[in-house]
């Protein structure tokens, strides 16, 4: 593997790829100068505003959904807060690292908000920490007004404790299934109570709603409160366990190689959770570049939009288009199916996701109207609501400008290294059905469209 290979793997796994420009400049860099920038780049992250006014021509909706009352379409408009993400996950002015790491824990501690400032408030504290401090992070999370709220913590009160919170901070945020007990559950609860927030989308410590008694949580007895929880949580090994398995999953991996994320839980654990130096080690390791961990993971639909308007600079006409995109595919963002987050792997792929994957670049390049099903919707909805229509434009001026000069072959050989992870195919062949006779814009045009279209593109 060359090391131009090897950036262009850690641009995939640490961001959402390079532009032709971004790889030519990064491509003799050494690996541990790339992660170092990575890194750097990652570092205080400045906040995302709400912005409830994003332009909108709502002449691009359906004909039953362009009588909306205003209130309903600032909704819309307001929703479109995710739209901004990709652009800014897409835009190389934005830590590719910081925005990724962002992805990874809106998937690990996901949460459907109640407004769109809550959403981003809780997107904010994610960022903040998404590189920092494990506990520092789980802590921030619950007591943000988001995930309060969708997991009813403002319910949990003395007395009439509510266990939403805190069975799923054990199950899903933290040390995982088969190591606590009901009781535990039932006791982190009573821990957590008056823990809610205000009208204003701001924590709040109710200390009326609170239980101040004794409770006994995984051996230790006390008047605990939630910090004192996550702190006893964070003392077991099998929490560093827990969240390395699901980074090694996400970062290198689908197939868990457990040696490997035993070390990574012993470093995460003694290094008292901290989230930089494990991602680093990660990174850096030789392992990571393994001819195993390749072009073996299934872009997510984020990833897979977000790269191709990083690599080729797709211009969506309207912000819609990529909500209806994300729908389409399976992942909106700030809308995760539950709880649980989005499992990944093999179920981004199915029936319903797999044509429009592999022919979604050819409606993009032909700046074409789209007409699709939205999955998972109901036989009653899709007349009049499930076609959707997507327009967009690619510019393609700065490939053109750096290949012009090239032959076919090397035109082939630049667009191989920038927009696959691992090529197994036949150039001859390729080079064949894209004939000469085209001009070379034509050609460079081609070339991208079948090398984009191709099931090895889905994988990074």
């Amino acid at each position: 593997m060359t090391n131009q290979d090897k950036i262009k793997h850690l641009y995939w796994r640490a961001g959402f790829g390079l532009s032709l420009s971004e790889l030519e400049n990064r491509k003799n860099w050494s690996i541990s100068k790339a992660v170092q920038t990575l890194l750097a780049e990652a570092k205080n992250p400045s906040p995302i505003s709400v912005n409830e006014n994003i332009s909108i021509n709502y002449d691009d909706l359906p004909m039953d959904e362009q009588e909306m009352s205003p209130i309903v379409k600032k909704g819309i408009a307001a929703r479109l807060q995710n739209v901004m993400w990709i652009e800014r996950m897409a835009n190389p002015q934005h830590s590719p690292l910081l925005e990724r790491m962002s992805l990874f824990w809106h998937g690990h501690f996901a949460c459907i908000a109640k407004s769109p400032k809550t959403a981003v408030q809780q997107l904010n504290v994610i960022r903040q920490h998404a590189l920092g401090n494990f506990k520092d992070l789980v802590l921030a999370i619950a007591k943000d007004p988001a995930m309060i709220r969708f997991l009813n913590n403002q319910q949990n009160k003395k007395n009439s404790p509510n266990e939403n919170f805190a069975r799923e901070l054990m199950e899903l945020f933290t040390i995982g299934r088969g190591n606590y007990t009901e009781n535990d559950i039932k006791e982190a609860a009573r821990a957590f109570t008056g823990w809610t927030s205000n009208r204003l989308g701001e924590f709040v410590f109710r200390y009326r709603q609170h239980d101040y008694g004794q409770k006994t949580f995984m051996g230790k007895t006390g008047d605990l409160d939630g910090e004192d929880i996550i702190d006893i949580i964070l003392e077991k090994p099998e929490t560093a366990q827990f969240i390395c398995t699901k980074i090694y999953r996400y970062f290198v991996n689908h197939e868990v190689d457990k040696n490997r994320v035993r070390q990574l839980a012993n470093q995460f654990y003694n290094s008292n959770y901290n989230i930089e130096q494990i991602m680093q080690s990660i990174f850096q390791s030789d392992w990571f570049y393994e001819a195993q961990n390749i072009g073996t993971k299934i872009k997510s639909p984020v990833e897979l939009v977000a790269g191709m308007m990083r690599s080729i600079e797709v211009q969506f006409q309207s912000p819609l288009a990529l909500l209806f995109v994300q729908k389409a595919l399976g992942q909106m963002l700030y809308k995760p199916p539950s709880v649980a987050g989005w499992a990944g792997g093999k179920q981004w792929i199915d029936n319903s996701t797999l044509m429009l994957r592999l022919n979604l670049v050819a409606y993009l390049f032909q700046e074409a109207e789209l007409n699709f099903r939205v999955k998972d919707e109901f036989e009653s909805q899709r007349r009049g609501r499930a076609q959707r229509k997507i327009q967009a434009t690619v510019d393609l001026s700065k490939i053109t400008r750096k290949m012009k000069n090239l032959s076919d072959s090397e035109i082939i050989d630049e667009l191989v290294n920038l927009l696959l992870a691992r090529p197994n195919f036949s150039k001859k062949e390729f080079i064949q059905t894209n004939s000469s006779s085209y001009s070379k814009e034509d050609f460079i045009k081609r070339a991208v469209l079948q090398i984009m279209s191709l099931p090895e593109y889905q994988l990074c």
